[in-house]
């Protein structure tokens, strides 16, 4: 076994760089090429480098600069709108937990005092309890019938605020 260079492999390696192997060669070179073992597998090797970087490149196919461009553009876009909706997300979450604080804050109250919440509307001056008595028909004092009313509307009015503010969200 020989380390040695073989003197006719720089030829063969210059014929092979240029892309003219075995077309530009002598026919003594290439019978060289098949008796030397040193230039042999140069030639393999190098041919099978060849190839494979043929095919590799024959199979990156780039799409359309504009296209390209386009999905660069929208992106970037796109991360701008998140960067910018997460404060507005932080303070929906925020607002989301004051309201559950200020709802459990009325239910242990509620708890503690009763249902009787709506007392101090009978301990209001005469003129003004009769203004009261007019927008509401119901007696809010004496029975809890005006409760079943009130109960349901406000609860209607926070989904639809629940609703408008998950749309409104939406939307960004």
């Amino acid at each position: 076994m020989s380390f040695s260079p073989c003197n006719r492999e720089k030829e063969v390696a210059e014929l092979l760089a240029r892309g003219q192997w075995p077309q530009a060669c002598t026919p003594e070179l290439r019978a060289h090429a098949r008796a030397c073992r040193s230039c042999g597998d140069l030639v393999a090797v190098i041919l099978a480098f060849q190839s494979a970087r043929a095919q590799a490149a024959s199979a990156a196919k780039l799409g359309a600069p504009g296209a390209l461009w386009w999905r660069g553009q929208l992106r970037r876009r796109n991360a701008a709108v998140e960067r910018v909706g997460r404060p507005i997300l932080g303070a929906q979450i925020f607002a989301l937990c004051i309201c559950a604080l200020a709802a459990a804050a009325l239910a242990v109250s509620q708890a503690r005092h009763g249902l009787h919440w709506l007392a101090w509307l009978a301990q209001l001056p005469q003129p003004l309890s009769l203004h009261l008595d007019a927008l509401w028909p119901f007696s809010l004092s004496s029975s809890g019938a005006g409760l079943l009313v009130l109960i349901p509307v406000l609860a209607t009015l926070a989904l639809l605020s629940g609703l408008v503010v998950y749309l409104a969200s939406e939307k960004q």
